[in-house]
């Protein structure tokens, strides 16, 4: 064991953090900075010279595993044979066990029987083990969706020709080896062979960036198990320049940037059990005593990933606020194709928002307070407008506009102190494809026997965002005196003469003659003395 208690005995080590024992020249150094003081090493004794190997990244077609399709291949002295049709499909066959075959193949090596004849010639030829991944097959159903029930072929050639290609792919940029490729190798081959009369699979491509995560870090002085809190490593001339190890620290010890001092402690099977702290106000604490400090850690937005320890688990949240506030919360973070990171703090103000919702229909107190009554214009107004947004946001695959456009309808609403039935059903419709489940136990509890999936989606009406009236500041020599409230379709000398009429206008014109009047519609008036 060269790692100490960094290794519990059951499961590596992945971080590359530990201290290195029983390793000669090495003792004391982290395993991460050994490498390459082993690579030196090496080159100073001539034993070896520095390499960097680049490789291309594999597409891993063959999987030596038990899922997926099975390769319609046989094998004779070492040479790959295809299947006749006739032979075909080539069906997975029911295994007791899913271990490895004898010389580490795949499951299928194990089952007797795993053969088949080659051109319907009398002798058997073992059939190919390995399977293929699960893209092989998901890269080209999208073909099947169009025809499902055919019984001679994937796809005729008529229904294909009618649907055409998928009209836009949504997928992450990680699909793009994995299912990409070989969508568009599929419909290739297929076109070419006369199957299909399309050579592209997607017109549109809209690639969705990844959730990261807000990494937090605490940092070790070299060699020891001293940790000296992230304000201290540059502020003071003590630690300034002092050789540290940055560690990743689990996110679920610091609550915002303030690490929980005995949760670290017991953390790794109680790896950092002897650890000693540093704090922003220099105090020292030794193993097993009470911190009475305060250790900040640092942070950094990466990929989210276990190795990283900055994983946040969706049960957990789902558990807490429900499936909608995290479902509309993901889309509120940012710009569908941008990678953004991720903050549970931040899923407070959707919660918040859901809940305001649910008080324009029930009261804590009172119950059920939406009405049948008639909604105001403005109300209308509200309406329509929010039906307009929330239609363009989403088209445009706009989601995090879309919900604070929610938010800004249910504020209005609110100070509206609109309970009307007629604005609410329309509201829940276009709310049912970003937050479902309150949507549609809303929905029902409007009296609707009907999923509210089956609703009519609502349709925008202009008339009710075109205003009858509008306000106009009146200055006077470029200083605003009153409003006037002016028809929308006010003439330039009507409102000339609406301004000049007006008792606060007199006062400050003091009986003279305006050189000038100027009228911006839907803007203001200035009046020149």
């Amino acid at each position: 064991n060269i790692i100490g208690e960094a290794f519990n005995g059951n499961e590596a080590n992945p971080t590359k953090d530990a201290l290195l024992h029983e390793s000669d020249f090495l003792n004391g150094i982290p395993m991460r900075e050994a490498m390459q003081i082993v690579i030196e090493k090496l080159e100073q004794n001539g034993l070896g010279n520095r390499k960097v190997n680049f490789k291309m990244r594999d597409a891993a077609f063959s999987r030596q595993r038990y899922w997926g399709e099975p390769f319609p291949i046989v094998w004779k002295n070492g040479t790959a044979y295809a299947l006749s049709e006739d032979q075909l499909p080539v069906t997975l066959p029911h295994v007791d066990t899913y271990s490895p075959g004898p010389e580490g193949e795949g499951p299928l090596a194990n089952i007797k029987g795993w053969e088949a004849s080659l051109n319907d010639a009398d002798i058997t030829l073992p059939l190919e083990t390995n399977t293929m991944p699960g893209y092989a097959g998901s890269s080209w159903y999208f073909l099947r969706y169009m025809d499902p029930h055919n019984k001679t072929e994937f796809c005729s050639k008529e229904s294909s020709d009618y649907w055409g290609q998928v009209d836009l792919y949504v997928g992450g940029t990680e699909h793009a080896v994995g299912h990409l490729l070989y969508s568009r190798m599929w419909t290739k081959v297929l076109h070419d062979l006369g199957h299909i009369g399309f050579e592209e699979p997607f017109k549109k491509l809209l690639n969705q960036g990844m959730i990261q995560g807000s990494s937090r870090f605490v940092y070790r002085i070299t060699g020891t198990q001293t940790f000296v809190s992230k304000g201290l490593l540059n502020a003071q001339e003590e630690y300034k320049g002092s050789k540290t190890d940055k560690l990743h620290v689990d996110v679920q010890l610091v609550d915002g940037f303030e690490l929980e001092i005995e949760a670290f402690r017991k953390w790794r099977n109680g790896e950092y059990a002897d650890a000693e702290f540093i704090f922003e106000n220099e105090e020292k604490t030794n193993a097993g005593d009470t911190a009475k400090g305060v250790y900040l850690c640092g942070s950094e937005v990466e990929k989210m990933s276990k190795s990283k320890f900055n994983t946040v688990n969706p049960d957990d949240l789902v558990q807490k606020y429900g499936a909608d506030t995290f479902r509309m919360y993901e889309m509120f973070l940012g710009p569908v194709e941008l990678s953004k990171p991720w903050d549970t703090k931040g899923i407070e103000g959707v919660h918040r928002f859901l809940k305001k919702l649910w008080r324009l229909f029930y009261d804590e107190t009172k119950g059920a307070v939406w009405t049948d009554e008639n909604p105001s214009e403005e109300e209308w107004r509200v309406l329509h407008k929010t039906i307009k947004k929330i239609s363009d946001d989403t088209e445009r695959f706009s989601f995090n506009t879309a919900v604070s456009s929610f938010m800004i309808c249910v504020n209005e609403l609110s100070d509206l102190s609109s309970r009307k039935k007629l604005i609410l059903e329309q509201l829940l419709i276009l709310l049912a494809p970003y937050a479902p489940h309150v949507s549609e136990e809303l929905w029902q509890s409007l009296g609707h026997q009907q999923t509210i999936l089956d609703a009519s989606y609502p349709v925008f009406e202009e008339k009710y965002l075109m205003e009858s009236s509008k306000n106009y500041p009146v200055a006077v020599n470029g200083k605003t005196r009153s409003t006037l409230n002016l028809p929308a379709d006010v003439t330039a000398d009507d409102a000339e003469n609406a301004a000049l009429a007006d008792p606060s206008v007199q006062k400050w014109l003091e009986g003279k003659p305006p050189k000038k009047v100027i009228f911006v519609r839907n803007k203001m008036i200035n009046i020149v003395v």
